[in-house]
């Protein structure tokens, strides 16, 4: 079987607990903030996760790690998105009430130099879920995670549920895909399928592939004196950037009412690169210009026009506001960045 638990723990789990969500992507940031959440609210857990020969998931592995938790309410399952009878096997298993699909190719830049297994992983995978959902016996809730790179070059700002998909890069395209897919089967199959729109969302479980995890992580090493300089693309990009932990609970808030729908989750702010690093440098006391270089192979092919999202719906319908401001976010990220380095794991 698929499970890394046990066939028999699961069953007991899934009679025991009023709900259990299924989580794909269960190790990415996102997915990490949704399982602590979910786990408070007493939900069995289960999540899918490749199979690899390292068995260390740093973002959960406190979890995973914790006796009481780990094989009681949180099961990790063998699968991969590209392979349906597996996906079938675990949905079986687990019987799940709720599914969070968050896995997926997660970087734009990436995506132009990747863009058919891109769109495999985030369209097709999608839609082999979809139909898995479909064949359920009981009734299934679905998340779908879209993105804000579904609007690309927006012809209005803000953007609403509303406004017209006009991506501009593969993985946006890619997203819209699998965006729109969830709504033909929500209308004409009647699935509960709810897509959260979501705009940028960051924390200090981001990837360090992405401009706000480096820009964090190289201010402490430059305050610590481990570097000295930061290298950098666009500067003038601007993007409406928010808390991970606050947009998770956006997730779990779509799936708790009684019908479905597709919400913008943003902040309603935009700030730019430049302000991003400015804050950051503000958190060590250092002046920015001293440290910042352009690289122009960071620049993307492609910028989306001014990103920036309209939270009205899901305030005034779900009464979800971010508990954090942009200035909260940055600092949490360097104050992270500086204890890794403080304790000796980044040198």
């Amino acid at each position: 079987m698929a499970s890394l638990n046990g066939v028999a723990g699961v069953s007991r789990i899934v009679a025991d607990n009023k709900k259990t969500a299924l989580i794909t992507g269960i190790t990415g940031q996102d997915g990490s903030y949704l399982t602590e959440l979910l786990l408070e609210k007493e939900y069995a857990v289960h999540g899918v996760v490749r199979r690899t020969s390292n068995l260390l998931r740093s973002r959960i592995e406190h979890l995973r790690s914790d006796e009481k938790v780990y094989g009681k309410s949180l099961f990790l399952h063998y699968g991969d998105l590209s392979d349906g009878t597996t996906l079938r096997r675990i949905f079986s298993e687990v019987q799940p009430t709720e599914l969070y699909h968050l896995a997926g190719q997660s970087h734009v830049g990436l995506s132009f130099e990747i863009p058919e297994s891109t769109c495999e992983e985030i369209g097709m995978a999608t839609l082999r879920l979809l139909e898995i959902v479909r064949d359920q016996p009981q009734s299934v809730k679905f998340y779908h995670a879209s993105s804000s790179e579904i609007f690309g070059n927006a012809a209005e700002s803000p953007q609403t549920e509303l406004t017209p998909l006009r991506p501009a890069s593969p993985y946006g395209c890619a997203k819209a895909f699998a965006t729109q897919l969830a709504r033909v089967y929500r209308e004409s199959y009647g699935l509960f399928v709810a897509n959260g729109i979501l705009y940028n969302h960051e924390s200090p479980r981001r990837g360090e592939n992405f401009v706000t995890r480096k820009i964090a992580r190289v201010v402490a090493r430059i305050a610590r004196g481990l570097e000295e300089e930061l290298l950098l693309g666009n500067l003038e990009s601007r993007r409406d950037w928010g808390r991970a932990q606050d947009y998770v609970t956006a997730m779990w808030l779509m799936l708790q009412q009684d019908k479905p729908a597709d919400y913008v989750v943003a902040t309603g702010e935009t700030h730019s690169v430049r302000d991003f690093v400015e804050a950051a440098f503000a958190v060590v006391n250092l002046p920015s210009k001293k440290y910042v270089k352009h690289n122009p192979a960071f620049d993307r092919p492609t910028e989306p026009a001014r990103l920036v999202g309209s939270p009205e719906k899901i305030r005034v319908e779900l009464g979800w506001r971010p508990q954090g401001s942009f200035t909260d976010l940055v600092r949490e990220m360097v104050e992270a960045e500086l204890a890794t380095v403080d304790a000796g794991k980044d040198t």
